[in-house]
């Protein structure tokens, strides 16, 4: 199963990097001069990913403007939130720009080096609506953990400071089917983490995959200097 679409959730603020990026959305915030969200791009070109819906609002035409309507080999279509639709809400409204029967989702401000591969086999072979990549950290206790069992089924998400140490934690990558959000009475507004994830995770089979590569989020200032450095030699 291969899958051509992904969702880009690009609508943050970036209050946290004000100081730094000034009045930017915050996936266009520069590193070593180049807005971060290319190399989102530049990681979902290298697996052959044809088609985006970038999910946007604050400052939308700084990003249009950028990109237009194709970066590379892919096709991009925006998603525009007149107001903020949380990200549930985003993630819905996008899947009405999509051709096809899955997409994939990733945050605009973050890169966790997943092969996506691996993910749609994973998918595949749960035959799961929504699949959720999971990321190893050394400390669990910035984040919020996850717990899953040896079905590979989520079976909590637990609050920052819950847990210490060693684990899990949501690394903000998913494979979704679009039926899904067909059979989910959502309303517009919701979060995907809250309203969705956490309420439903002891009804509803949620799957998780473990990625141990790179990760990196920009919303926080001292990981956005980081990326600074890393992405000098950037590799998929």
């Amino acid at each position: 199963m291969f899958v051509q679409e992904a969702i880009i959730l690009a609508g943050g603020l970036g209050t946290r990097l004000k100081a730094v990026v000034g009045d930017l959305p915050k996936p266009m915030a520069l590193v070593n001069g180049r807005p971060f969200l290319e190399y989102l791009f530049d990681y979902l070109n290298h697996y052959e990913i044809e088609h985006v819906i970038l999910s946007v609002g604050y400052k939308h035409e700084v990003i249009e403007n950028h990109f237009g309507k194709k970066y590379k080999e892919i096709e991009i279509d925006y998603c525009i939130e007149d107001e903020p639709l949380g990200t549930g809400g985003a993630i819905k409204k996008a899947f009405g720009l999509t051709f096809s029967k899955k997409a994939l989702v990733f945050n605009g401000d973050t890169l966790l080096k997943m092969d996506l591969l691996r993910l749609m086999d994973f998918h595949s072979y749960k035959q799961s609506d929504f699949s959720v990549v999971l990321r190893q950290v050394e400390d669990v206790s910035r984040y919020g953990s996850v717990d899953r069992d040896e079905d590979y089924r989520i079976t909590s998400f637990n609050e920052k400071g819950v847990r210490v140490g060693r684990g899990m934690i949501n690394g903000g990558i998913y494979l979704i089917n679009k039926k899904f959000f067909e059979k989910m009475e959502f309303p517009e507004k919701f979060s995907i983490e809250k309203d969705c994830l956490e309420k439903m995770v002891g009804s509803y089979p949620f799957y998780g995959t473990i990625c141990k590569q790179y990760f990196i989020d920009i919303g926080i200032p001292e990981d956005y200097q980081k990326a600074q450095d890393d992405f000098k030699e950037f590799e998929y």
